[in-house]
């Protein structure tokens, strides 16, 4: 998951190297995107049959082969590619991941198992910005150096996975062929809402791991590679820090208070875009990405609770398939508001709709919260 946001705040040198807009940003973010669906909606269930490990064997190949497309990356081309090859690797992830640690872990761990997959998969989110932001500071040679440390985190994986247990033990009882994701009805009640509270976080998310270096440079007046890595690294460590908060929140609060505080944390962000202040944006961000870390270990939570067991890869790719369209959609309307209306009014069209999906999420769940699993 590191690897998948590490040119986050090296798009400004791509688009000085290679000499495109802000809109193609916010393209080659959503082509990321794109694979990460493909690769849910195509394999999502996939593990659920043929095994946790060889699906997360070959996430990690992907990953790996998209560090090599940046690495000799000699135009747009390579880009796309290797956001695309970065959305699969993360689609194949992601609901594998999650399950594969819940079922790992002993039974009176199953709490601690979910904010661990949650935890690894925003901290993972959080630590490319950061990492190819310093790098990008410091180094010589940024736009290479930092996927030379992309692959050797992509190695350490590769032994990781050889060395935990495989946790599906029968390999025959479902089809390998790839099948359309489905949600059972019994499931509903608990995935709507955490979808709905899911894609205003994660539009959030978005926002900043694509055009952030955007807004820092054109609307605060801030440049500096390290600055905005550090900025969008604040969001997911707010998130991280979010889901920890689950825990003393509980479930059932955590979702309707995660989307007050996605609010709170939009009106912070649109503060900051009409003043070009950025100890506001900070604050906004470290604001939104707690609410977007409770409310999200929530859904996840109440998801995993309600779904059958032989199909909880399946119901959570689902999950994320709406995720990643959050991460995708929202963002090219940003980019293309941007060319025709500027960056400023861009964002604060963005940051009242996020505002306006989460209060409508929290509303939904104070009149209709969701019943406890069976």
């Amino acid at each position: 998951m590191c690897g998948t946001t590490l040119p986050t705040p090296l798009y400004r040198m791509y688009q000085k190297e290679l000499g495109f807009s802000s809109f193609m940003v916010t393209v080659i973010f959503a082509v990321y995107a794109v694979g990460v669906i493909v690769a849910l909606l195509l394999l999502g269930q996939l593990s659920d049959s043929v095994g946790r490990r060889p699906v997360l064997l070959a996430g990690l190949v992907a990953s790996a082969l998209s560090a090599l497309c940046f690495l000799f990356e000699q135009g747009l081309p390579e880009l796309f590619a290797g956001r695309v090859l970065s959305g699969l690797s993360a689609g194949l992830f992601t609901g594998t991941a999650t399950a594969a640690v819940v079922e790992l872990a002993p039974a009176r761990r199953a709490a601690s198992a979910t904010l661990l997959a949650t935890a690894a998969n925003m901290g993972g989110l959080g630590s490319g910005p950061l990492l190819a932001g310093l790098i990008a500071q410091f180094a010589s040679d940024p736009l290479r150096q930092v996927f030379l440390v992309d692959l050797a985190l992509v190695a350490a994986g590769v032994v990781g996975v050889l060395l935990i247990p495989e946790t599906v033990r029968d390999r025959q009882g479902g089809s390998r062929r790839p099948r359309r994701l489905r949600v059972p009805r019994s499931v509903r009640p608990a995935f709507v809402p955490a979808a709905m509270a899911g894609f205003a976080g994660f539009a959030t998310m978005g926002l900043f791991t694509s055009v952030a270096p955007s807004f820092l440079s054109e609307v605060v007046g801030v440049s500096e590679p390290a600055v905005s890595g550090t900025v969008v690294f604040s969001v997911f460590a707010a998130s991280t820090a979010g889901q920890l908060l689950m825990g003393r929140v509980g479930v059932r609060r955590a979702l309707p208070w995660g989307c007050v505080v996605l609010v709170a944390g939009m009106a912070l962000i649109a503060s900051a875009l009409l003043a070009a202040s950025l100890p506001l944006l900070v604050a906004g961000a470290l604001t939104a990405g707690a609410g977007q870390g409770l409310s999200f270990r929530a859904g996840v939570t109440e998801v995993g609770e309600h779904s059958p067991p032989e199909r909880r890869a399946e119901i959570t790719s689902a999950l994320f398939v709406v995720l990643y369209v959050a991460i995708s959609i929202p963002v090219v309307g940003v980019g293309a508001m941007a060319v025709a209306l500027g960056l400023r009014p861009a964002g604060l069209v963005f940051t009242g709709c996020v505002a306006l999906l989460a209060a409508a999420t929290a509303v939904y769940l104070w009149v209709r919260p969701v019943r406890q699993a069976a």
